[in-house]
């Protein structure tokens, strides 16, 4: 009778959880089907609840050698990714070293690393535009890598920090105990433990840079051109098809990245449960 009723409780929180899933996944993608609708349609006036007509248009251009799109396409993954890399050598020291015992200008230093999710965007954003254009950084890739880091370094380092804060380091000693070198410590123990909040942290540093249009406009100044900076240009201009189409090359890749940080943090999840079984 136990293992009956056990197996039935197993049945329902399958189905509560698969129904969970699926709500949410409704939740995320039915915002995205008006866009679609906008994306294919070439006459839709109102009150008109469907297009009066159907047009490739939109998408003709999007997929185009010759439109901005794909250069735009590279240039975000391209910044993104770069933001992301740079973001974690530098935010997983500090983070191990503010997340340690109390030592003298502690405070001040967590204080500065933060201090540009208070200082409003636009002000932080001229500052950082004056500094590049002195070093001669301005309008360029390199620069605007840069100042994505000023929004995505304060994130990652707190959230990196929590991590260490709650990381046992008795694995650590008995790894050195055992012979092993600092680098090997960090590389086969460490990190594969904190492997999950690595992976959400540059899950967040990525989407934080592929999101960024001001700094990008600023910084990039016309000549470094993302997709925000192409979707704007667009929204700006009335042609709603190809708004709608951009928006949905925009929104497609963090959605996918999203899915597959998901997909890995649940096979980590299983090979720690399997891990722990007799």
């Amino acid at each position: 009778m136990s293992l009956s009723h056990d197996g039935k409780g197993m049945t329902w929180r399958m189905a509560l959880h698969r129904v969970a899933v699926g709500l949410i996944v409704l939740a995320v993608l039915a915002p995205l089907l008006p866009l679609g609708v906008w994306s294919f349609s070439g006459r839709w006036l109102f009150p008109a609840l469907w297009p009066d007509a159907w047009s490739w248009r939109a998408w003709a251009y999007v997929v185009a050698p010759q439109s901005k799109v794909p250069a735009a396409l590279w240039n975000s993954f391209s910044v993104a990714l770069s933001v992301t890399i740079v973001s974690v050598l530098i935010s997983l020291p500090a983070g191990r070293t503010l997340s340690g015992p109390h030592w003298r200008g502690k405070s001040l230093v967590l204080f500065l690393f933060i201090a540009p999710t208070i200082v409003p965007v636009f002000a932080a954003a001229m500052g950082i535009h004056i500094v590049l254009i002195r070093f001669g950084l301005a309008d360029t890739w390199a620069g605007v890598v840069l100042a994505h880091l000023i929004p995505v370094l304060p994130y990652m380092i707190l959230l990196l920090a929590g991590l260490f804060a709650n990381y046992n380091t008795d694995y650590d000693a008995q790894a050195r105990s055992l012979g092993a070198t600092s680098w090997q410590v960090f590389a086969h123990v460490t990190l594969p433990l904190l492997a999950p909040g690595v992976l959400i942290s540059c899950l967040f540093a990525f989407l934080i840079s592929w999101n960024q249009y001001l700094l990008t406009v600023l910084v990039g100044g016309g000549r470094v051109v993302t997709l925000p900076v192409l979707l704007f240009a667009f929204a700006q201009s009335g042609d709603l098809p190809l708004t709608a189409a951009l928006s949905l090359v925009f929104v497609a890749p963090a959605l996918v990245l999203v899915a597959l940080t998901a997909r890995a943090l649940a096979g980590h999840a299983t090979a720690l449960a399997g891990m722990g079984k007799p």
